[in-house]
């Protein structure tokens, strides 16, 4: 193929870009893909010039900082640059939308919106008639819309630019599954279309999972990767649970207030309620976020259908989103070494790979984890994927420090109480709440008895010390930690206050020493002994 027509086809692929909406596929036309490919013994000298090659894309060079650079067409790296700081942008509303649901317009808000209550009307009547969701008017409903379009205006236009990345991706998985495709629109709701996004509790990514719900549903948690956080996975995650929800109540809206408050609180609800099963008439009797949810959600599926009669502004993307394909990763590599071997930024890797904690990709046996690049990058890195591997491992051999162990938190456990324990300690062991502890095992008080059982689904991965444990001690301050660490009770010394005396217990809080000892004031005098737990010694 001679040079002009080459230059004719990449001209041609540019141009066309906006008029596809292609869908992501697991493999890459060969004519796509650049096939440049270094020998082994180059590995170290890579040196190219900035030419093409008979209009092919050149592999590798070593830039003046050692940062090995590869070439791109110029429009796909402008659209990827702009897409990258838009979504970085977006990011940062998760808390705003929170705020919103939690606490609503509010009663002192000026909505002033050129939207009459008929027009309203009408337009949630064609609405209902396209979905399964029971969409009618009622006044807290528009005021919600109105608070979206005004208070929150900004915030939705984001979200409509941002929707033009996520959408796609929600909307293939989510048919795959028979769940509606207005489903799309919760991932605004739960996380502003924010994939790290976390709330106070620890529910976590863009369809905001706790960790046991999570484990429940195949997402892995691991100390390398979380997979809450990857957009895919997580999506078939939502998408599995929202489908049980539906099962339960046969019932789109309460499934989705289940969704986001449990199954055990929407059924609470129904029974407050007298027994019934419509949203609208539980609603009072629902969490104060939940009862703000559904209104949300409606409003801001009300905003995307009819984004342009109310002038919103945004960006709309030439290519409906990244261009991007996944390779799985055959061994151990990092982002850093991602970037210098492949041109592209740890920033853009950290967007497109959202699951990986440390922005390491780890190699576990039994696991296959996959590698999101642009397309103009996965061929590079396949052609050169031996040389890559090669630089990598001889890198990592000369890196003096040494990356975190993998270590993986068990889906369930059974732990058997030992003398001393108490509900705190253990739930501080494994990164849950004392609550959560209770919940899973059925528990009315926290009363422990030794060589009771728990089930413990751990949020965070625990190993026990076991050579420790199996030495006799050395010195007496680590003798001291032991006797301190198993006792129930703390003498109060000259300087201890409540706090201090609080980080020397793993697992008990301030709260918890003035519940357990009765105390209405933080003065405390030396000699005074303090029970360590909710016991009666």
């Amino acid at each position: 193929m001679n040079q002009i027509l080459k230059t004719a086809v990449y001209a041609a692929l540019i141009f066309s870009a906006p008029l596809g909406y292609a869908q992501q596929v697991d493999s890459i036309p060969t004519s796509t893909l650049d096939t440049t490919k270094l020998k082994t013994g180059e590995l170290q000298n890579i040196s190219v010039s900035e030419k093409t090659l008979d209009g092919n894309l050149v592999a590798l060079e070593v830039g003046s900082k050692e940062k090995i650079q590869l070439q791109d067409l110029e429009a796909a790296r402008k659209y990827d640059s702009l897409w990258l700081k838009e979504l970085h942008g977006s990011a940062q509303l998760f808390s705003d939308m929170l705020l919103e649901i939690e606490n609503g317009p509010g009663s002192d808000s000026i909505v002033v919106v050129d939207l009459p209550t008929d027009t309203l009307k009408a337009r949630l009547a064609l609405m209902n008639e396209k979905t399964p969701f029971n969409i009618s008017y009622n006044p807290s409903l528009e005021s919600v819309i109105k608070s979206f379009l005004t208070r929150r205006r900004d915030l939705m236009q984001r979200m409509i630019t941002a929707s033009q990345f996520y959408f796609p991706l929600f909307e293939q998985e989510l048919d795959n599954q028979d769940i509606p495709l207005e489903i799309k629109y919760l991932a605004i709701i739960e996380s502003a279309l924010n994939p790290r996004a976390r709330s106070r509790v620890g529910a976590k990514g863009l369809w905001q999972f706790m960790y046991s719900t999570g484990k429940m549903y195949g997402l892995d948690v691991s100390s390398y990767v979380d997979e809450r956080h990857d957009p895919i996975m997580a999506t078939k995650a939502a998408s599995k649970y929202l489908s049980k929800l539906y099962d339960i109540f046969d019932d789109w809206d309460l499934a989705l207030a289940a969704y986001n408050s449990g199954p055990g609180n929407v059924n609470k609800a129904i029974r407050r309620s007298g027994g019934y099963e419509n949203y609208w008439n539980i609603r009072p009797f629902l969490p104060r976020e939940t009862a703000g949810y559904l209104p949300a959600f409606l409003a801001t599926m009300y905003i995307f259908e009819y984004a342009e009669e109310h002038g919103l502004q945004y960006k709309k993307a030439d290519r409906p989103y990244f261009e991007t394909d996944t390779i799985h990763v055959k061994n151990l590599i990092s982002f850093d070494q991602i970037s210098k071997l492949v041109d592209i930024s740890t920033e853009e890797l950290e967007m497109l790979n959202p699951a990986y904690k440390l922005n390491i990709i780890p190699k576990v046996k039994g696991k296959n984890y996959a590698l999101r690049l642009p397309k103009s990058k996965i061929g590079k890195f396949v052609a050169n994927e031996e040389q890559i591997y090669a630089y990598v491992k001889k890198e990592m051999d000369s890196s003096e420090k040494p990356l975190p162990q993998m270590i993986t938190a068990n889906d369930q456990i059974r732990y058997k109480v030992k003398s001393g324990d108490y509900l705190g300690k253990i739930a501080e062991r494994y990164g849950v709440g004392v609550s959560q502890i209770k919940r899973w095992n059925g528990l009315r008080s926290n009363n422990l008895r030794v060589g009771q059982r728990l089930t413990i689904f751990p949020r965070k991965p625990y190993i026990p010390n076991k050579t420790a444990a199996s030495k006799t001690s050395t010195s007496k301050s680590s003798s001291s930690r032991s006797v301190a660490s198993n006792s129930k009770v703390h003498t109060v010394q000259p300087g201890d206050s409540l706090w201090t005396i609080s980080k020397k217990y793993p697992g008990v809080s301030v709260e918890n020493l003035r519940e357990w000892n009765g105390l209405s004031s933080n003065n405390l005098k030396p000699g005074t002994k303090l029970k360590l737990c909710d016991c009666s010694s």
